[in-house]
Order: C-alpha cells, then sequence, then structure tokens
C-alpha cells in the first residue's frame, strides 16, 4: 500500500480539537507542512493553537472550495461529517480524505488491537490495556478514549489498544494486520448517519486487512465478512466451542471458560453486571489473541473495578443501591445495563434517563423495562420522547433537572431497589459531557445521605 505520508503534501487539518491537536504535533515533528481549519469561529481550544503554533495558517467558519486550493489532503477530525459540502467536493475534486487512525497505523511499530462497539468499548479497552500491562509489556492506550491515538506513538511500546468509535473508522481502508474487534451493535448517532446500515458499514471498516478477528457470537450484526484464512476467536455469554471463550453453568454462579477449562468464577470479576461479563470475556479474547498470559488477565479481571460513570456503585441510601452509569449514552447502553442490574421474576430497578436522544428509537426499551423496571424518572431535551415510549409499561415521571431526578428517586426506592442513572442521551444539552453529568449525580446521592443521617 502506498504510504498515506509524502514529504511534499500539504495537508488541512479541519477540528481544533484533541485529535486535530494531536496530528498538528504529529506532523510538525515530521517537518511537514500543514493549516488549521475550523467550522466553529471560537474553537475552544483557538488559544492553545495560536500559542503553539503562532505561524501556521488559520481559517475559521463555514468550510468552503477555497480552502482546499494548493492543498492534497485533508485530515479530518471525528466530529466532521464527510457529508459536508465542502468535503465532498474536496473529494470529488481529489483530495485525499483521511483521519488520524491511518496516520497511526502506518507508524506504528508493534501490534494494534483495535476495538469498536456501540457499547463497553471503554471498558473492554482500558481492561485490556491493564491486562498487558500486567503482563509486563509498555503499551499504548487511548483512541477515542484518553490520549489521541497519535501522542501514543512511541518506539519503546510492545503493544498498542485503542478504543475507535465510527467516526474514526469511517476513512479506514487497511487495518494492516490488527487485531481487531466489534463488540455489538445497536442504533447510535442516528443524527449522524442515515439508518442503521450506514452506521453498521462504519463499524465493519475495523476487519479490513484485519490480521486476527474477535467476534460476539451472540449478534449476528458483528460477524465480519472476510477471508477463511483469517484467524477468529468469539465470545460470548453462552458455553463456548473449542478455542473460544463463553460461560460454563450460566452468568450467575457460573465460570468464565476457554473451551471446556474453567477459568474463575463469575463472582469472583470485579466488575458487576452481565454486560461487564461480556466484558471481561471479550477482553480476554482480544487478550489471548495479542498471547498475553493467561494468569496476569484472570489477576486484572479480579483486580479492575471498572471506570468512572460507568456502572460505577455510589453507593446506598434507605437500603436502595444507586448505580453512575452516566455513559450509557444510547439506547444499547441502556439496554445492557438493566438487563445487567435487572433481578428476574422483580421490578427492581428504578430508572432515570433523559438528556439528547440523538435521533434514536426508544421502543426498544419497552421489554426491558416490563420485566425490570418499576419506575421511570425523565428529565432533560428528549424526556417527552422516552416519556411517549415507556408510558404505556411502566409507570413515568418527567422532572426538571437531574437533582429532581434523584430527589424523586429517593421518595419511591424501597430497600433492595436499585437506582439506576443510564441516559439512553448524550449529556450536552445540560452538562459539558458525561462525566460532569455523572460527578452531579454522584453530589446528589451523596447529599441524599447527609439529609438521611441528619
Amino acid at each position: 500500500m502506498k504510504n498515506v505520508i509524502a514529504t511534499n503534501r500539504n495537508t488541512a487539518i479541519l477540528g481544533m480539537g484533541a485529535t486535530g491537536l494531536s496530528a498538528a504535533r504529529f506532523l510538525a515533528s515530521m517537518g511537514q507542512p500543514f493549516v488549521f481549519a475550523d467550522s466553529r469561529q471560537q474553537p475552544p481550544r483557538l488559544q492553545e493553537v495560536i500559542d503553539c503554533y503562532p505561524d501556521i495558517a488559520r481559517f475559521l467558519g463555514t468550510f468552503d472550495s477555497s480552502l482546499f486550493v494548493n492543498i492534497d489532503r485533508v485530515l479530518v477530525s471525528p466530529g466532521i461529517s464527510l457529508q459536508e459540502p465542502a468535503l465532498v467536493a474536496a473529494r470529488a475534486a481529489g483530495v485525499t480524505l483521511l483521519g488520524d487512525l491511518e496516520l497511526f497505523l502506518e507508524y506504528a511499530k508493534a501490534p494494534v488491537i483495535a476495538i469498536t462497539g456501540s457499547n463497553g468499548k471503554s471498558t473492554v479497552t482500558t481492561l485490556v490495556g491493564k491486562m498487558a500491562v500486567a503482563s509486563g509489556l509498555s503499551v499504548g492506550v487511548g483512541g477515542n478514549l484518553g490520549t489521541p491515538m497519535l501522542d501514543l506513538l512511541d518506539d519503546k511500546h510492545q503493544l498498542y489498544v485503542l478504543e475507535l468509535s465510527s467516526f474514526q473508522l469511517e476513512l479506514l481502508n487497511d487495518s494492516r494486520g490488527a487485531i481487531t474487534t466489534l463488540l455489538n451493535i445497536s442504533p447510535d448517532h442516528m443524527d449522524r448517519y442515515a439508518g442503521l446500515l450506514q452506521y453498521h458499514a462504519a463499524k465493519h471498516r475495523i476487519f479490513r486487512g484485519a490480521g486476527r478477528v474477535v467476534v460476539n457470537r451472540e449478534d449476528p450484526l458483528t460477524r465480519p465478512l472476510l477471508p477463511s484464512a483469517t484467524a477468529a476467536v468469539s465470545f460470548g455469554l453462552n458455553e463456548p466451542d473449542l478455542g473460544d471463550f463463553g460461560l460454563l453453568q450460566g452468568a450467575v454462579n457460573g465460570y468464565l471458560a476457554f473451551g471446556a477449562e474453567r477459568l474463575m468464577p463469575v463472582t469472583d470479576v470485579a466488575i458487576k453486571g452481565t454486560h461487564n461479563i461480556a466484558n471481561a470475556l471479550a477482553a480476554l479474547a482480544l487478550g489471548h489473541s495479542a498471547q498475553l498470559p493467561m494468569q496476569a488477565m484472570l489477576d486484572t479481571l479480579r483486580a479492575y473495578k471498572g471506570l468512572p460513570h460507568r456502572c460505577e456503585n455510589v453507593g446506598e441510601v434507605n437500603g436502595a443501591l444507586y448505580i453512575d452509569d452516566s455513559k450509557g449514552t444510547n439506547v444499547g447502553a441502556t439496554l445492557a445495563a438493566i438487563k445487567g442490574f435487572g433481578k428476574p421474576g422483580s421490578r427492581n430497578l428504578i430508572l432515570i434517563a433523559g438528556g439528547q436522544g440523538k435521533g434514536q428509537d426508544f421502543t426498544p426499551l419497552q421489554a426491558a423495562a416490563i420485566n425490570f423496571v418499576k419506575h421511570s424518572i425523565l428529565f432533560g431535551e428528549d424526556a417527552d420522547c422516552i416519556d411517549e415510549a415507556l408510558s404505556t409499561v411502566v409507570d413515568t415521571r418527567v422532572v426538571e433537572s437531574l437533582e429532581a431526578a434523584v430527589e424523586q428517586a429517593h421518595q419511591l426506592a424501597d430497600s433492595g431497589d436499585i437506582v439506576l442513572l443510564s441516559p439512553a442521551c448524550a449529556s450536552f444539552d445540560m452538562f459539558a459531557g458525561f462525566e460532569e453529568r455523572g460527578v452531579r449525580f454522584q453530589k446528589a446521592v451523596n447529599q441524599l445521605g447527609v439529609n438521611n443521617d441528619a
């Protein structure tokens, strides 16, 4: 494959966020010429760009074709749609569009594990990274999670573990022998994609040129069409075949297994919820594909308690457990959390949800709500849309704020219940991001505890 980097090419970096700045650092280190452009008149990190690159041309405001005069290629940040008219015209005129992932894969000298999926990818990425560290490897972990991938490049690293969004995959044509997985598929970002099929196609680009693949055998939408010679291993919550990962004797009191071999009891996995058992199995399959030692991986599963705001245990108030799943920003994530914490035969959950719905259909929540949810408390921009979907099957309340939702849940919760913040929505209508939403939830819960003790 011809290198995407060439010394005589002029590059426009579109977007002055974390990805754009990391691309600038990379190109500057290579002595490559570039210019900056952002569709916003005042990007949040504009001053940083001015301070670090005072002599680099900057174009602010609506993209137009004049931007690409004398430009050979455009490095597109993930938040920018490829359907932008100026980008469509540039591509038609022969300008190369690429993302930071293409540059990273060309220059990474160590093996790469690439992880995508609608849900669970941050947990699995972090788990695999910690497994690699426990195995004694120097590892770079980042991408859509944490450190931008171009900032990870270091000849000392022996392995890279990348979380990738569908946006980051839209321009990928060759993963260059990476170990890749698509953990699961459920509708997300329907405000950017024409439908599930287009979203599905973007996610599946991760398999192009893969050296080994890890497949969720319980989700047919994740199954890639690959040459028969491509090595594959699967994971799932059912009993595994020889060479695959799964469960023996069920998800409650059973065992994580590799084929017929029992690896560890489910109850020993530190992260809780059935969906997190699936994440643990995916991490094992990926680590095994990278030849990480089994004992180091199992020790990691016993120790790792999860990321902040991903089904995080906040504490108990009056015998009710409060769970912060603010990272649950789509319907699929919320379904996983409901099923993961729901008690069969008992509607033991009080669901707090709402925010920016991103054009999603919320009706898939109905079946899980019937089985596990006794009250649903809704807030934010699309609260009424969720209310319309759930009010026929469960008691719903619409409130003005997250704090009001926590107070309402406190009034409704009985001892033994679980109050679950899993919004099924983005947070930007009321918060800077899911992290702020989670922090505010935890603060409100902790205040309940203070009030309760007073």
